[in-house]
This record gives structure tokens, C-alpha cells and sequence, in this order.
């Protein structure tokens, strides 16, 4: 049985993260490179100066808290998630779920243009009761006590969420980042449940049969450069996959460390063409960093990478996801993947380029992602 949670971070903790930052010990810097060695100290210099001095993590604890939110057993696994009800009881049930380096809290803007459409150039026929989980490990879920706790492990506690604690048989799915990755476990697994699929990031990866065509010029284009942009901007992954413990320690003691390795990747990720604050404000970045460290999850977040990558395989060779799929391609995705590349792995239904925006994109562009998922589950 689901009960109540509200979250009230302890007074003690945000006067020692602020003690924290005023004692931090800076690296030294090599100007001439910019952004091109990691974060650069100009603009975090700036940014933790805010949050030492003028951030306020209790506005933001409260607008989190105008969420209705739960704790509930899913299986083995304790789950924290939020439980957005729309006001219109024909509504449909929606799983929204984030993925690394994010939280619930991205999903703040979205949820009302989802759970109340009309107000926002919608149709009520077209409303959701929204349902967004933290990850297991992520904020105010558990962290998981077993080995083997991938994606894939994931999407069958989700399922017994959405189906054994909420009722609903039969849901309807989005996500990007990981939650691309456990929402299209979820529906390759749970398919007479999951009526439909929706991804702003292609989460499983095609593996190619003897009798399957061979890849076209443009899905060898990206292959390529998937190979480069991993030679380039992955060392984050490798070793988060390898030795998240390692890079947990400093992490985990350090607000500045924590904060220089989560904002690069917003700067990296996002259509911000290089500022920052073109994508998101200081609080909303902030609020995604406040999270990570308050609730010392750092260590656990990067472990689902180990997981995955010395546990659960990919898809069975010449398989794909057949619940039908939606597809939101925005432009400043990390490495855009062609269609006919997608295809191979999911049963694409429609195929949406947006206009602008990146990967995070229900904090980038709220409005076009609430549009494009009411437009592709949209009823008759």
C-alpha cells in the first residue's frame, strides 16, 4: 500500500553543504581551454556562490511537495515516485520516468501540461494521471542491496508498481535516458500492458540477425560517429560502468566535485549552444544537484552503469520492441540516431523532428514534449 512522502531535508545538512562550499579547494586551471577539459571554473565559480549565498533549496523543496508523492514496496524494491492525478477521471495512466543525470524534479514543467491539457492548448481527452518514479538508487529510492539491479531488472519493479500497487493494467509509457532504456525493457517485456511507447532518446540498440539488412549509408554515418563521440565525450561512462565506488568517494564528500560533474553534462547535452542559462536557470540546475546531494544518491545513480554494463544483454538478435513507439527527435540530443536506424530496434509509429532542444527535454522544452506524447497517444 502506497504512503504519503514528503520531503523535508534536515536544517543540519543544507547549513553543512553551505559550510562546504565556502571551505571548497579549487584545482588549478589552464584558461586557453575552456569547457574543453571539463567544467569550466569561471562559470562554476559563479554558480557556487549562488548556491552558497542566495539558492534557496526550500522554495524548491515545496514546489516538489506540490506534487503528491509516495513510497511503496515494488517487489523487493522500495520505491519513491510521484502520483499526479488529472483532475479528469477518464484520464489515462502515464509513466514519466528520468534517467542520469536527473531526478522527478525535471519533470515539474511537464506534469500539469499532462495531467490538465486544456490549460495549456490540449484537450481534456487527451489527459493523463501521471506517474513518475525516482529510479532505484536515484533521490529518495532505495538504493538497491543485490547485485544485478539493470535496466531491464528495473522495468519489472516499475510494472509491479504501476500494475500490483496502482492498479493499472494497462498504462501507457515515455522516457529519455535511462528511462528510454527501462521504459523499452517495459514494453518488450510487458507488452499486452504497455499500450503505448514514447522516447526522446532511442534507449535499446538493434542486435543485427544474418538475414537482416545491411546498414545504410546513413546509419554507418552514425555508427561512426558513435565511435568518435565515445573516443571524445565518454569518460564519463566508462568509469561510472567500471568503478563507480572509486569516483564515488569524491563525489560524495564534495559539493563542488559533484556539482562540476553534473553541470558539465547539462552544458554538454542541452541546446544551449554554450550558455548554460539559455537552457535552464541556476535554480533549476541547482535543484537537480541539491537533490543528488542531500540525499548522498551519487554512488548509487552511476552504479545502474556497472550494472548495465557487466549484466543484462541487449536485444535478442533480429528482435525489436513491437508496442507501438513514438520517437521525439530533438536536435541537440547527444548522438541523434536516423530512423531507419531506430527502426531496427522499435516499432516506430511516428517520428517527430523537433525544432529545437537536447536531451533533458522536459526541463529544455516542456511544451513540445507534452505536445508531441498528447499527439501520439492522442484518443479518437
Amino acid at each position: 500500500m502506497p504512503e504519503a512522502f514528503r520531503i523535508d531535508v534536515p536544517d543540519a545538512v543544507l547549513t553543512d553543504l553551505r559550510e562546504r562550499l565556502a571551505r571548497a579547494r579549487w584545482p588549478d586551471y589552464l584558461p586557453a581551454y575552456g569547457w574543453q577539459q571539463g567544467t569550466e571554473p569561471g562559470y562554476l565559480s559563479g554558480l557556487v556562490e549562488y548556491w552558497r549565498t542566495a539558492f534557496d533549496w526550500r522554495v524548491q523543496e515545496a514546489r516538489l511537495n506540490g506534487f503528491p508523492q509516495f513510497m511503496a514496496d515494488a517487489g523487493e524494491q522500495r520505491l519513491h515516485f510521484i502520483h499526479a492525478r488529472s483532475p479528469h477521471p477518464e484520464a489515462r495512466p502515464l509513466l514519466v520516468v528520468h534517467g542520469w543525470p536527473g531526478s522527478v524534479a525535471e519533470f515539474c514543467k511537464l506534469i500539469p501540461l499532462l495531467t490538465e491539457p486544456e490549460a495549456h492548448g490540449g484537450r481534456a481527452a487527451d489527459a493523463f494521471h501521471v506517474i513518475a518514479p525516482s529510479l532505484p538508487g536515484y533521490a529518495f529510492s532505495p538504493a538497491p542491496q543485490a547485485p544485478g539491479a539493470g535496466a531491464r531488472s528495473i522495468a519489472a519493479r516499475l510494472h509491479t508498481l504501476m500494475n500490483d500497487v496502482l492498479g493499472y493494467s494497462r498504462y501507457w509509457a515515455q522516457g529519455g535516458d535511462w528511462g528510454s532504456v527501462v521504459t523499452s525493457w517495459l514494453a518488450y517485456d510487458q507488452p499486452r500492458a504497455v499500450a503505448g511507447l514514447h522516447l526522446n532518446m532511442a534507449g535499446l540498440r538493434p542486435t543485427l540477425a544474418p538475414n537482416d539488412p545491411p546498414p545504410r549509408e546513413e546509419e554507418r554515418a552514425f555508427l561512426a560517429a558513435s565511435r568518435a563521440r565515445r573516443h571524445e565525450d565518454m569518460a564519463y561512462m566508462a568509469i561510472q560502468g567500471t568503478r563507480p565506488q572509486t569516483l564515488g568517494y569524491a563525489l560524495n564528500d564534495s559539493p563542488l566535485g559533484l556539482a562540476a560533474w553534473l553541470v558539465e553534462k547539462y552544458r554538454a547535452w542541452s541546446d544551449c549552444g554554450g550558455e548554460l542559462e539559455r537552457s535552464f536557470s541556476r535554480d533549476e540546475l541547482l535543484t537537480q544537484v541539491t537533490l543528488y546531494w542531500v540525499t548522498g544518491c551519487i554512488t548509487s545513480s552511476m552504479r545502474l552503469y556497472y550494472e548495465q554494463r557487466h549484466g543484462e544483454a541487449g536485444l535478442p538478435a533480429g528482435e525489436r520492441v513491437e508496442v507501438p513507439t513514438a520517437f521525439a527527435d530533438f536536435p541537440a540530443e547527444i548522438l541523434r540516431q536516423p530512423r531507419a536506424w531506430v527502426e531496427r530496434s522499435y516499432r516506430i509509429v511516428r517520428w517527430t523532428e523537433m525544432p529545437r532542444g537536447g536531451h533533458f527535454a522536459a526541463l529544455e522544452e516542456p511544451e513540445l514534449l507534452a505536445a508531441d506524447i498528447r499527439a501520439a497517444f492522442a484518443t479518437a
